[in-house]
């Protein structure tokens, strides 16, 4: 699929996802796709059924995956729509769904290090699980998506992201086809009500006001705790083959 920029001319598919693993700064890339203003954005809406039942799709009320599916089709007909969501759990119908991993929107992946995951999600669930960590998911919907497309998805890289926000994001739009906007990088801090089911997840970005590397002592490391280090051996090697693949940010002119 090709995005066009949204001027109507376009009568594709017009959704952009970014699926990232947990703790990967995804809501503030999120938070910069809002602050666009050109996008329809959804945050989370596959995580939010997974947890609590039910997820808003532009003012509609869905309770299955189907009937999200459908939710942000309907909506991208009349608004080119943007979502972000996490892969801490599997979706069993939005990897049945061929169309929509395929012409029906463009995916793209955001990664982390695992170990960088994994002490931060420890931090705020100390009972988190293998799954959740999301490297496996993420991997499992980038081959899936990468097998109905004429190219490889797009894939950054959270560390690459912070490090270099402006030469990322302008790689980033223009991999899937939409105008780099520099002023988006930037935006006022507060949390959205898009967020307010999962707040105290989202408080790093909630304080934001654009892409920031930030040093943080986690209370544990996860290569020397006996489980998370079982954690990390298991989600690595997706984590590093998607590294691989990962799109490099774009050089001044």
């Amino acid at each position: 699929m090709t995005v066009t920029g949204w001027d109507g001319a376009d009568d594709g598919p017009r959704i952009i996802a970014l699926w990232g693993m947990p703790r990967s700064r995804s809501t503030a890339f999120f938070r910069m796709m809002a602050e666009r203003g050109d996008f329809q954005v959804l945050h989370e809406p596959f995580s939010n059924l997974a947890e609590f039942g039910s997820a808003e799709v532009g003012g509609r009320t869905v309770g299955t995956e189907a009937e999200l599916l459908s939710a942000i089709r309907e909506l991208a007909r009349s608004t080119p729509v943007f979502f972000k969501d996490t892969t801490d759990e599997r979706y069993p119908a939005l990897l049945a769904d061929e169309a929509f991993l395929g012409r029906d929107a463009t995916h793209t992946f955001l990664i982390r290090h695992p170990v960088e995951t994994i002490a931060s999600y420890h931090e705020l669930n100390p009972e988190v699980r293998l799954h959740q960590i999301g490297g496996e998911a993420q991997f499992e919907l980038y081959r899936a998506v990468a097998a109905r497309c004429a190219r490889p998805p797009v894939v950054i890289d959270s560390s690459d992201l912070v490090e270099n926000a402006p030469g990322m994001v302008e790689a980033y739009c223009a991999a899937v086809g939409i105008a780099f906007l520099p002023d988006a990088l930037n935006w006022r801090p507060g949390q959205r009500s898009e967020w307010q089911r999962t707040s105290r997840w989202h408080a790093e970005a909630s304080a934001s006001a654009g892409f920031r590397t930030t040093r943080r002592d986690h209370r544990v490391d996860p290569a020397a705790d006996p489980v998370l280090s079982s954690y990390l051996r298991h989600h690595l090697p997706f984590y590093e083959t998607l590294h691989e693949r990962r799109l490099r940010p774009a050089v001044p002119q």
